[in-house]
C-alpha cells in the first residue's frame, strides 16, 4: 500500500488528527494546488484542481489539525468529482 493511499484510508476514517500537511499532500497527488498562499493570504484557502474545480477552507491556526466537518467537505468533494469512490 502506497502513501498516499494510507493517507487517503486515514482520511476516509474521519480521524480526529489529520493535519494540514497531510491534506496537501494528498490533494497534491489529485492535482490539487494551494492557489493564493503567502504572507497576505490568511486563513482562507483555495485548492484548484486540474480541472478547475475549487475546494475553499480555512487553515487551521493556531494548530495544524483539521476540524471534522472539513475532512466531511473534502471528503464529499472528492467523492463528487469523481476523485475517490
Amino acid at each position: 500500500m502506497s502513501r498516499i493511499e494510507k493517507l487517503l484510508d486515514r482520511l476516509l476514517s474521519n480521524p480526529k488528527d489529520f493535519t494540514w500537511d497531510e491534506l496537501v499532500n494528498l490533494l497534491a497527488h489529485y492535482g490539487y494546488y494551494e492557489h493564493g498562499k503567502g504572507k497576505t493570504g490568511g486563513s482562507r484557502r483555495k485548492f484548484v484542481g486540474a480541472d478547475k474545480k475549487i475546494i475553499s477552507l480555512h487553515k487551521p491556526h493556531p494548530g495544524n489539525v483539521l476540524k471534522t466537518y472539513l475532512i466531511k467537505e473534502i471528503i464529499d468533494h472528492l467523492k463528487r468529482n469523481e476523485k475517490i469512490s
